[in-house]
């Protein structure tokens, strides 16, 4: 079918091979990789494009498609790591505390929520028919993936500074809004372009991206994004943005020449330990959507945010990401007023200096560095976002990090 060609073509052009054995380096430098078991393209399901609209399925749809999203897009499968990370189990948790995830659980329909806490697994439990040797959609955690591919591109030298303009790796985007923003900005979603994230409205441009893609096809990012009207100066205001994100994909994939996926395999699937492979989405390009809709076990978004913990270490103690850089991607670049709130890069920072991933329906990863915690959360949401929801998640978060145990 006309899909499966585009998918191919642009597989092909981002030098999607399975076993790479080189990279070359911004500074010309070519940098050995390890051989790695085959990435591999998922051709697009025959599906009716009418039905792939997610933000307007029903909850039965969303519950079942959670966990299936390869059955209905095209995207890149990932094999798990060489070697998975162990996640040892430790003593559960006080039984109040228990008790308490579990009726939050049940209020906020979660699909799996596992406690990982000063080195061990203290809770895991399932609903919604998901078990551990599934995958369940990430949405917008995916963001903090690509965030995490952006510091490894930095520390690979295919970047060279996030002062860098973006037109440097986006060049289609010269004489638009984007004219004059920095890579960092765009990290920190302080662009200064105008965008609406209204998951409700049906017009609005977050909703729009899926006509761009039928439309323009392989040019729909840039087609998209270069429209888009310039609201403040660069630097000047937040607006929450998944267009920008899927820019950032791109940009990393024209400075690296890997998709996101394969990179990602590399730099956080193989170091990171992840048991039960990734699954990525593509676009027309066959590259993949930076902003969204990777998927993985509950135990591998866990094991990212241990990863994450860890500086990004791999078991022999290198790091995929330059030193500090999740110090610096989850700290308050942007702070929300006298919250504690606020936004890194691609990261939530949170009171405490704690940070996390989110995902609209429910997703999270939450790091309480100082306590040595990771909650990681997986959900069906009856709407795409929630602060009720996300106030009680915080909540446990606290109390864990509270108890002492």
């Amino acid at each position: 079918m006309g899909m499966k060609k585009w998918l191919l073509a642009g597989s092909v052009a981002l030098g999607v091979s399975g076993c790479t054995a080189t990279m070359q380096t911004a500074n010309g430098v070519d940098a050995a990789l390890p051989e790695l078991e085959e990435v591999r393209l998922l051709p697009p399901p025959e599906v009716d494009p009418a039905d792939l609209q997610v933000l307007f399925w029903n909850d039965e749809q969303r519950s079942q498609r959670f966990r299936e999203m390869e059955k209905w897009f095209a995207g890149h499968e990932v094999p798990a790591a060489t070697t998975p990370s162990k996640l040892v189990r430790g003593d559960p948790l006080p039984e109040a505390i228990a008790s308490e995830i579990r009726a939050t659980m049940a209020k906020t329909n979660a699909a799996g929520v596992m406690v990982w806490h000063k080195g061990a697994v203290r809770f895991e439990d399932y609903a919604l028919d998901f078990g551990p040797e599934q995958r369940w959609t990430s949405f917008s955690v995916a963001k903090s993936f690509t965030s995490t591919l952006l510091g490894a591109a930095i520390a690979d030298g295919f970047i060279g500074d996030l002062s860098d303009p973006v037109t440097q790796y986006i060049p289609e985007l010269e004489g638009s809004a984007y004219d004059g923003v920095t890579v960092r900005q765009l990290a920190t979603m302080t662009s200064g372009v105008a965008w609406n994230e209204d998951y409700t409205d049906p017009d609005s441009d977050v909703a729009q991206m899926n006509r761009y893609v039928l439309e323009y096809g392989a040019n729909a990012i840039v087609e998209q994004m270069k429209r888009l009207e310039r609201d403040t100066e660069p630097g000047a205001k937040f607006v929450y943005k998944t267009g920008e994100t899927n820019l950032i994909g791109l940009l990393v994939e024209n400075a690296v020449g890997l998709p996101l996926a394969e990179y990602a395999q590399e730099k956080i699937v193989e170091p990171a330990g992840f048991e039960g492979g990734l699954f990525w989405m593509v676009d027309p390009r066959g590259g993949n959507i930076g902003g969204c809709c990777l998927s993985l076990s509950l135990a591998d978004y866990t094991r990212m945010g241990v990863f994450v913990l860890n500086e990004g270490r791999s078991p022999d103690g290198t790091s995929s990401v330059p030193d500090g850089w999740f110090g610096e991607a989850g700290d308050s670049v942007v702070d929300f007023g006298d919250s504690g709130f606020g936004y890194g890069y691609q990261w939530w920072t949170y009171p405490g200096g704690n940070f996390g991933a989110q995902g609209i329906f429910g997703q999270s990863i939450t790091l309480v560095p100082s306590q040595d915690l990771v909650l990681t959360v997986v959900s069906n949401w009856p709407k795409a976002t929630s602060d009720e929801y996300r106030s009680a998640w915080s909540a446990v978060a606290a109390k864990i990090a509270a108890s002492g145990t």
